[in-house]
């Protein structure tokens, strides 16, 4: 018919049944059948804009396990391509139509003087997603912020186009076309994971980016987020993916621990119910169980993972990790050192992170329980500066850490680290895990004890002020959650006393002002907390894991000031740029 004929209904086919065959290459992806996956969607990636934005989702999907320098640039590499897929897309549906448009979107502008069809929406929302996730591997390339920065006219171009597709969305003449709901979740995605991610950048980093008087809305970004995972659509795996993130790392690693496990579990649920043994899936219900403080628990859904599929080792990687910092929340220094053993060994991340962690757990052994492994701990941590690498340019945070606490071994008599592994744990923010569960946090408490008696026996060293304050803090954190909280701010404060002694360990001071403020958010002592968070915030820099503890500040003085900027004023802001 001559209905059946016009261009609207042609390109609204085409849509439907590339969705359809992209959601079939996910579903085979999410049942493990990882390679089968690729190739559907390779077949038709560069013809089809959602072929191509899902071929270089998977392949980031894939860097973001790795952290492998090549599969971060292949993946960045396809995700440009797509990109380019997208604007050409939208191009020819645009002459097709003959509509009037100026879109100068060549990662300097974007200006949309008139949108109509819903061919060109669905352009849009995939091109915007391709920027957003280019954007997502500069912070996977650089946790330091620099490379996201620069790259900040991309970070804006995409946030502009999901901002006019939600004013699209919202306006009175917006027609609800067949594939409306995909549409929405693609929004849904964007402007979700917008203003999480915007909630969470310390405020230094939006000046940068020249987000002046501009902040993320943390709950209407998990408001949407989690909408957009409720649908049955194209988007709702991301959405779901971005929320167990946020729920499960990112709260931990780049906050004070404020994901809710309860939600996580909630998302996670009807997925591994419908792939049992889908890794991915496997792999954030060990996490879960680890965050809940139930290690065994955690462990053993960890070795479903690596049971599950043998094909992309990557997730196996991933689970390494996990299960290495299981048994050192447990203090079982043999099984840590194995799964530090086996990620040096077949993983590229960072060698020198790995042999710094293996000398940790080797120092926590005698020397009869080190002898089977035929390592030195010495040897290993004179190893650590000669393996360190670089990606896209710039030293991971956590190897610059480990070089600089390795250094002490480059002499004949070296001074021994006091519980090296105990202090690396603090980076990852393992205490907010291990502080859910009495017997842990003891267990902890008693080999800091024995690492202070240690202390107190040898002769003072140029190290001995900072070795002290080291365990000091970390006392501080076990003592806050065993409900001590006097004795913990009494640890706290000794670290800010010691302050001009400090020789090395520059990072203690600024975290341990971090540690009291949140403990006297927690007495609801809320002045006092401001004034400590922002004394760390404004008063250190240059210092070990700078980034990652100005991420925990921003997250604390948002709980503090009950920080939640609406969604209008978000987009108001905006428009001043």
């Amino acid at each position: 018919t001559p209905h059946e004929n016009h261009p609207d209904c042609c390109y609204c086919k085409s849509i439907i049944m590339a969705l359809q065959d992209c959601m079939a290459a996910l579903d085979l992806f999410l049942r493990n059948e990882f390679d089968e996956a690729l190739t559907r969607l390779k077949s038709r990636n560069k013809d089809s804009m959602y072929h191509a934005l899902t071929y270089a989702t998977i392949l980031e999907m894939q860097a973001m396990m790795t952290f492998d320098l090549e599969d971060i640039l292949a993946a960045g590499n396809t995700m440009k391509e797509a990109q380019a897929v997208c604007q050409r897309f939208y191009a020819i549906t645009a002459s097709t139509h003959g509509d009037l448009i100026m879109w100068l979107c060549f990662e300097n502008a974007v200006v949309i003087m008139f949108v109509s069809s819903p061919e060109e929406l669905h352009a849009e929302v995939c091109y915007a997603e391709c920027l957003l996730q280019r954007a997502a591997l500069t912070f996977l390339q650089d946790e330091n912020m620099i490379s996201f920065i620069k790259g900040g006219m991309k970070v804006r171009n995409s946030y502009q186009i999901y901002k006019e597709l939600h004013t699209v969305l919202k306006s009175a003449s917006y027609v609800h076309g067949d594939n409306h709901g995909h549409f929405e979740g693609g929004v849904k995605l964007g402007v979700g994971a917008f203003n999480l991610m915007l909630s969470l950048l310390p405020t230094r980093t939006l000046r940068l980016l020249e987000f002046v008087g501009f902040s993320g809305n943390k709950e209407f970004g998990l408001q949407q987020l989690q909408e957009g995972s409720a649908e049955q659509t194209f988007r709702s795996f991301l959405c779901n993916m971005l929320l167990l993130c946020y729920h499960t790392f990112m709260s931990f690693i780049l906050g004070t621990g404020e994901g809710d496990v309860k939600d996580a579990e909630k998302l996670l649920q009807p997925y591994l119910k419908k792939y049992p043994k889908g890794s991915i899936f496997l792999f954030f219900a060990g996490r879960i169980e680890e965050i809940k403080g139930n290690l065994d628990a955690a462990i053993k859904r960890f070795e479903e993972c690596c049971e599950a599929q043998q094909d992309w080792k990557q997730f196996h990687h991933m689970c390494y990790w996990e299960l290495m910092w299981c048994f050192t929340y447990k203090r079982h220094w043999k099984m840590a050192y194995f799964y530090a053993d086996l990620l040096s060994k077949e993983n590229s991340w960072s060698k020198a992170t790995y042999a710094y962690m293996k000398a940790a757990y080797l120092s926590m052994m005698s020397r009869e329980e080190c002898q089977p492994f035929g390592e030195n701990e010495v040897a290993l941590f004179r190893q650590v500066p000669s393996l360190k690498q670089k990606i896209a340019g710039k030293s991971l945070p956590t190897e610059k850490f480990a070089i600089r606490k390795a250094r002490r071994y480059n002499t004949d008599n070296a001074i021994p680290l006091p519980a090296p592994p105990l202090e690396m744990m603090y980076i990852w923010n393992g205490y907010t895990v291990i502080g859910k569960h009495k017997d842990l946090t003891e267990g902890m408490l008693k080999t800091l004890d024995e690492a202070q008696q240690t202390l107190e026996q040898h002769p003072r060293t140029e190290f001995t002020t900072d070795d002290q304050c080291v365990v000091s803090l970390l006392k501080g954190l076990c003592l806050k959650h065993l409900g001590f909280k006097e004795e913990a701010e009494h640890y706290f404060t000794l670290v800010l006393c010691n302050e001009s002694q400090i020789k090395y360990d520059h990072y203690l001071v600024p975290n341990a002002l971090l540690e009291h403020g949140l403990l006297c958010l927690e007495q609801g002592r809320i002045e006092e907390a401001i004034k400590l968070l922002e004394t760390a915030k404004q008063n250190y820099k240059n210092y070990s894991m700078e980034s990652r503890t100005h991420f925990r500040i921003q997250a604390a003085l948002h709980k503090a000031r009950g920080t939640n900027v609406s969604l209008s004023y978000c987009l108001v802001s905006l428009e001043h740029y």
